[in-house]
């Protein structure tokens, strides 16, 4: 049976994976969380079905995204991951990757947790929109404008609106699938 789907996603089996059982659906753990928000980093500017290729070299390279680990990274560390090829190795990002992960760290103890951080810009519960096209979709909104302002203010970096806009898609803040979409009323 064929399932109607995000036309996004193509036929490319990786994609079509992510897109049925992992974007979109609401998350709300800071391991998690903090995952998307690397890989969000480092897809800025490429494609993300180049980070999803490189997902689990980017697991293992950052220590399975353990952001307590990642945050006392020395420079010899810094230094591994810059030759490792199965990472984007774009400096700015790995050195944002570290900044970042002592950031979180730091939302964690004022709020609790990074979710009740991340989620209290939607009340706790994802917005639905109800988008026919793809076109229809925005690349960023007022609400991931607010966000990313105010992450940059708590010294969080490569978190600009469009980011933070998908990093709002894929941990389920807003369910961007297509009305026609399978998922849609799964999300």
């Amino acid at each position: 049976m064929n399932k109607n789907r995000c036309s996004w996603c193509g036929n490319n089996p990786l994609y079509v994976k992510y897109h049925d059982e992992e974007w979109g659906v609401p998350i709300y753990d800071d391991d998690k969380l903090f995952e998307f928000l690397i890989l969000e980093t480092f897809q800025a500017g490429l494609s993300w079905i180049t980070v999803l290729r490189k997902r689990e070299n980017f697991r293992k390279a950052f220590n399975n995204f353990d952001y307590k680990k990642i945050a006392n990274y020395n420079d010899d560390k810094f230094d591994e991951l810059i030759q490792n090829a199965g990472i984007i190795r774009n400096k700015l990002k790995i050195k944002a990757t570290i900044t970042n992960a002592i950031s979180f760290m730091e939302v964690q103890k004022e709020f609790g947790s990074f979710s009740n951080y991340i989620w209290k810009f939607t009340n706790g519960k994802p917005i639905v929109n109800k988008w026919k096209t793809l076109g229809e979709i925005p690349a960023t909104t007022k609400l991931s404008d607010i966000i990313s302002k105010d992450l940059k203010k708590r010294g969080f970096k490569f978190v600009g609106s469009t980011v933070i806009y998908a990093h709002m898609q894929a941990t389920g803040m807003v369910n961007d699938h297509l009305v026609d979409c399978f998922r849609y009323n799964k999300v």
